[in-house]
């Protein structure tokens, strides 16, 4: 007899023998299953409860698909739309072959499976959500070489033989049989999401066109397209993005917006002339990503305790600096998801707008019809907000304008382009902006940068040389009690032994000491040095936490943060002495 899926629940501790009773009552009320009942009101993790069925059917559950367990051949067998549309997905593990479904009542999906596998799989239990990624991720699309003999095919690969056809709202994984040059075009933005790349580069050269990605911050070469489909796949991409295909000597901005496995890309598109051809740059951003927590980002106590301090605050100004591509962007979505509620009005201007916020009003800026952020912003004071945020400030007018919505009761959230924390206070006063109005009204300045993460598969432990651990100003004492990793490459991570990114931080807060500084118009260095005395810790210093941590490497770590905060006297309280003995000795940052 099999046990209840209410027992086994309250066994697994996903629900108390209480929670149990009343949401039996309840289902039977609703003349509901229970299981559809607690899935319906999200009472219950899908994996609890996936865990729960297989426990009731004796059957084994499978909380993820591994690319070993991944067989293309396997899956090719089934339709990409059929696996989706009945939750899916037939793997491999130790020479067996496993049909996972979220649905084992599904009966007609399992049987038609069984017959287009010509063996009968056995069943295992799984999450919709945990199938459809290994779908996605692992079902098997035309390869270069393929599309490129169909290419050969052509009698002619150029815009005036080919069709193209509209670029519909479609999935492009389901697309069949389209052109080759539809199919080339769409195989490198599926590879580009499947990889989970930022950007993809087109670049023409004399005898071939190279694809490359940016993953992780590091480009990498895709593949190498014919010269002849050159003019072609531009033609393709400028259709896509509705672009005046025509026009080849002058640069140009579009947007395309694609389906990938049910996730909403939003492409932006940058062509630009070159001596071979055009260069075409494409910037993907996942409409569906959502951002984290401000505590899971990565700041330190102290550093957390300043950011809270001035997002509490009702008035102020927040600024978030760092290159382009330093993720913050990201951290300035984090910090508006934690104040979006709906009791405030909060109001941005970004150029352009990245991620769509649900409740948060949100303003693109376009200059070709005179809408800069300065006149946005004049506008958007009059639109009662409570908290703005200004994708950039770029010039005196903006940041005049910044400084007045905070004297006038709004907290005000903007990005600026310095090296450093302390560097954002010299910046807005070389932009013209009085250091009375600075001290009073900015509350802290949070500087940013992104390492690459280690593979938690694969990354091996070593001994760095007494130069490198030197450079970062961590004494041969402190070294023996740390583990250092060093990247070494795995099928998990596409050998780079890196995946994904983390942020590194410089915060400061603007305490009675800085503002006195910023008063008499000191020195970056100066303000530096005192907001460490104030427990700000330096990018680099960030940097040596991750590393201790077992996140990153001493490379990336130097690769981002040494060339700003080279270790100096202000970047560890040694004595006099101490100084002068280390100085000389001391090594170049390495790169």
């Amino acid at each position: 007899m099999l046990r209840t899926l209410g027992n086994i629940l309250v066994e697994q501790k996903a629900l108390t023998a209480e929670q149990r009773d009343t949401y039996t009552q309840k289902a039977q009320e609703l003349n509901q299953p229970l299981e559809e009942y607690l899935v319906q009101e999200n009472l219950v993790p899908a994996e609890a409860m996936a865990q729960a069925i297989a426990t009731q059917l004796g059957l084994p559950y499978i909380d993820k698909i591994t690319e070993q367990m991944a067989d293309p051949k396997l899956m090719s067998k089934i339709p990409f739309n059929f696996l989706r549309a009945n939750e899916v997905a037939p793997v491999k593990m130790e020479g067996k072959i496993y049909l996972m479904t979220a649905n084992p009542l599904n009966y007609q999906a399992i049987d038609e499976v069984n017959m287009m596998l010509d063996d009968k799989a056995q069943l295992a239990i799984s999450t919709e959500q945990i199938i459809n990624e290994g779908v996605n991720r692992f079902y098997p699309v035309e390869g270069t070489k393929e599309m490129m003999d169909d290419l050969a095919e052509e009698e002619e690969a150029s815009e005036n033989t080919l069709e193209f056809g509209e670029m519909e709202e479609t999935d492009i994984l389901g697309m069949g049989q389209e052109a080759p040059i539809i199919k080339l075009v769409n195989h490198i933005l599926l590879q580009a999401v499947k990889r989970e790349a930022s950007d993809i580069h087109i670049e023409p050269y004399e005898k071939e066109i190279q694809v490359r990605y940016r993953i992780d911050g590091v480009m990498h070469i895709a593949f190498t397209p014919p010269k002849r489909v050159q003019s072609a796949l531009i033609s393709r991409i400028k259709i896509m993005a509705n672009m005046n295909i025509a026009e080849k000597r002058l640069p140009q901005d579009g947007r395309i917006q694609i389906k990938v496995a049910d996730k909403t890309i939003d492409i932006r598109v940058s062509v630009l002339p070159t001596t071979f051809g055009e260069r075409i740059v494409m910037r993907l951003l996942d409409k569906s990503k959502t951002f984290g927590e401000l505590q899971d980002l990565g700041f330190s106590e102290h550093d957390l305790r300043v950011i809270t301090a001035g997002i509490d605050r009702p008035n102020g100004i927040i600024l978030v600096t760092g290159p382009t591509g330093s993720g913050k962007t990201s951290t300035l979505y984090s910090i508006l998801s934690k104040l979006n509620k709906p009791e405030v009005n909060i109001i941005t201007v970004e150029d352009p707008v990245e991620y769509q916020i649900a409740g948060i009003n949100q303003v693109q800026v376009n200059a070709k019809v005179g809408l800069t952020f300065a006149i946005a912003l004049r506008s958007i004071l009059r639109q009662d907000p409570d908290i703005i945020m200004i994708g950039e400030t770029r010039d005196f007018e903006t940041a005049q304008i910044a400084i007045q919505a905070s004297l006038t009761g709004h907290l005000v959230l903007s990005t600026l382009h310095t090296n450093s924390a302390p560097g954002a206070i010299t910046r807005l006063i070389d932009m013209g902006i009085e250091p009375f109005l600075i001290s009073s009204t900015v509350s802290s300045v949070i500087a940013q940068r992104l390492v690459r993460k280690l593979c938690d598969k694969c990354k091996v432990k070593y001994t760095p040389s007494p130069e490198l651990i030197h450079s970062l100003g961590i004494t041969p004492e402190e070294a023996s009690s740390i583990t250092f990793y060093e990247p070494k490459g795995c099928p998990e991570c596409g050998d780079t032994g890196y995946k994904g990114r983390i942020a590194i931080f410089e915060v400061m807060g603007m305490t009675p000491e800085v503002a006195a500084l910023t008063m008499e118009r000191a020195d970056t260095k100066v303000i530096e040095r005192e907001a460490e005395k104030q427990g700000m810790t330096l990018l680099v210093q960030d940097g040596v936490q991750k590393i201790k941590e077992g996140l990153t490497t001493i490379d990336e770590v130097l690769s981002v943060a040494a060339a700003d905060n080279v270790m100096t006297e202000s970047d560890n309280p040694i004595t006099d002495d101490e100084e002068k003995k280390t100085k000389k000795d001391k090594p170049a940052p390495k790169k």
